[in-house]
C-alpha cells in the first residue's frame, strides 16, 4: 500500500487496475469516519476494467494527519495525490463527505472532472432535529457511544446488527478530533446555490431510507443541476456496502451511456 504526504498528512491509497484502456481513472472517495474500503465491491469490479484510485482521507483509515477546518481543505488533498500519479483527467465518485468533495472539485477544476457521481451526498448541510440533538450532546458523552449511535442509524432497518458493529469499531478508531472538526466543516458546507454551475455528467444516487442526509435533501439538490440522473435504491444511508452490487450496477450503467 502506498502513502504520499501531503501538508503534515500521510495518505494511505491505492493505485490498481489497467493502465493502457482509453477510459479515465475512477476516483473513489469516501465519507465521515469511513476508509477506503466501503468501496471494496466497486473497485473490485471496476479494477478489472480501469485504473481506480480511492484513498484513505487524513486521519481516516490507515491515514494520518488533522487539522483541516473545510471540505475544500479536504479536497486539496485528493487532488494532491491525483497530481502526484500524473492524472490530469478522471471521474469522481464520492460518498457522503467525499460527495460534498466531489462537488468541491468539480466546482474549482472542472476541465478535470469527466463524469461524477454523488452517493448519499448533498450540497447543502441541513440537519433534522434528531441529528442536531444527537450532535448538541457530543460533548456530554462518551465519545464510542457518539460514533455508534451515528453509525447504527445509517444503516436501512434489517441490515444485519453484527456488520454494524464492525463499522462502528472501525468508525470509532477516528480520533475524535478529527470528527468533530469534519463536521464542523459538514455543517459549513453549501454549494447549493452553485451547483447549477456544474456541467459535467452527474449521477445522483441515494438510499430511499437516509436519515443521515434524508432524500428530499438530495431531490432539492437535483432541481439544482442542470442535467443530472437521479436513481434511488433501497437502502440506508451506507449505500456502498449495504446494497453494493446495486450500486455498482448503477455505476457502471452511467459510465457506460453516452454523453
Amino acid at each position: 500500500m502506498p502513502k504520499l504526504e501531503v501538508d503534515g498528512a500521510t495518505l494511505a491509497y491505492d493505485d490498481e487496475g489497467p493502465r493502457d484502456g482509453d477510459a479515465v481513472p475512477l476516483v473513489f472517495v469516501h465519507g465521515w469516519t469511513a476508509d477506503r474500503h466501503r468501496w471494496d465491491h466497486q473497485v473490485a469490479h471496476f479494477g478489472e476494467l480501469r485504473r481506480v484510485i480511492r484513498l484513505d482521507l487524513r486521519g481516516h483509515g490507515e491515514s494520518t494527519g488533522a487539522g483541516v477546518r473545510t471540505v475544500a481543505e479536504l479536497a486539496g488533498d485528493v487532488l494532491a495525490l491525483l497530481d502526484h500519479l500524473k492524472i490530469e483527467r478522471f471521474v469522481l465518485v464520492g460518498h457522503s463527505m467525499g460527495g460534498m468533495i466531489s462537488q468541491t472539485i468539480a466546482l474549482s477544476h472542472p476541465q478535470r472532472v469527466e463524469r461524477m457521481v454523488l452517493v448519499n451526498s448533498i450540497s447543502r448541510m441541513t440537519y433534522s432535529r434528531g441529528r442536531g440533538l444527537l450532535m448538541g450532546v457530543s460533548t456530554l458523552v462518551p465519545y464510542k457511544l457518539f460514533v455508534a449511535a451515528n453509525i447504527q442509524r445509517a444503516f436501512a432497518p434489517g441490515y444485519p446488527r453484527e456488520r454494524i458493529r464492525e463499522y462502528v469499531r472501525a468508525s470509532a478508531a477516528t480520533p475524535r478530533e478529527v470528527v468533530m472538526t469534519l463536521y464542523g466543516a459538514m455543517r459549513a458546507f453549501d454549494v447549493l446555490d452553485r451547483v447549477g454551475e456544474i456541467r459535467t455528467p452527474t449521477l445522483l444516487v441515494h438510499g430511499y431510507h437516509d436519515i443521515q442526509l434524508p432524500l428530499k435533501q438530495m431531490l432539492r439538490m437535483a432541481k439544482a443541476y442542470p442535467d443530472a440522473e437521479v436513481r434511488i435504491i433501497d437502502a440506508g444511508h451506507e449505500l456502498p456496502v449495504e446494497k453494493p452490487a446495486e450500486l455498482t450496477a448503477a455505476l457502471d450503467r452511467f459510465l457506460t451511456a453516452r454523453v
